[in-house]
């Protein structure tokens, strides 16, 4: 089972979801989404908490407000943590977790370590905690075939994307032709003058067309 939760440190609403055990935590790790944040107590055992960054905003550049709700829910979800005060919670893209056969249920490391960024918790705040809680549902995933819904959506935006760029080139491609030929039709009515003959005026330019 996934217990997801949602923040309203943004507009629209952000999901927050973790694994209710260790086991669940262990498919998570596997089936996140690649732009997903992953949250954890430094160096204590918590709930892996995993943020789904809203479009348009970067990992490393997050809201405040959205990292402390996300900090707040992965402190209260530890037994030990949840007692202490002035804890760090780790953060990181889901897609630089490490997972080798020799870790633990649960357990990861990192591919690149500064990737991995910090936020430091005072102490725990009741009302982000309960505000949260308040919005809790939880279900079971299909974390296969969810991972085969995104790949499919993302692809269609690829390819959508894709083909709005050769439309583009090929409207380019149709105007530097057009360009083209105008200006070689131009050059059609383009007559270079004889520097050795004199310039014609007036009358004397009429005579020539009768």
């Amino acid at each position: 089972m996934v217990l997801f939760f949602s923040s309203n440190a943004t507009s629209p609403a952000t999901v927050i979801y973790m694994g209710r055990d260790k086991v669940e935590n262990e498919e998570l790790i596997k089936f996140a989404w690649p732009q997903d944040i992953w949250f954890h107590v430094d160096k204590l055992s918590s709930a892996h908490v995993y943020l789904r960054m809203p479009e348009g905003t970067t990992w490393d550049a997050l809201p405040e407000a959205l990292l402390i709700d996300c900090a707040q829910l992965v402190k209260a979800n530890s037994i030990e943590g949840n007692k202490k005060d002035n804890i760090t919670v780790i953060y990181t893209p889901s897609d630089n977790l490490k997972k080798t056969g020799d870790m633990a249920v649960g357990q990861v490391s990192f591919h690149n370590d500064k990737k991995v960024k910090r936020i430091y918790i005072e102490t725990r705040e009741n009302a982000i905690v309960n505000r949260l809680n308040k919005t809790k549902v939880e279900r079971e995933v299909d974390h296969e075939q969810e991972r085969v819904d995104r790949v499919k959506k993302e692809n269609a935006v690829k390819r959508a994307a894709a083909n709005d760029r050769r439309k583009a080139e090929q409207e380019l491609a149709k105007q530097r032709e057009a360009e083209k030929v105008a200006r070689s039709y131009n050059s059609l009515f383009e007559v270079e003058e004889d520097p050795n003959q004199p310039k014609k005026y007036g009358r004397e330019l009429e005579d020539d067309f009768m």
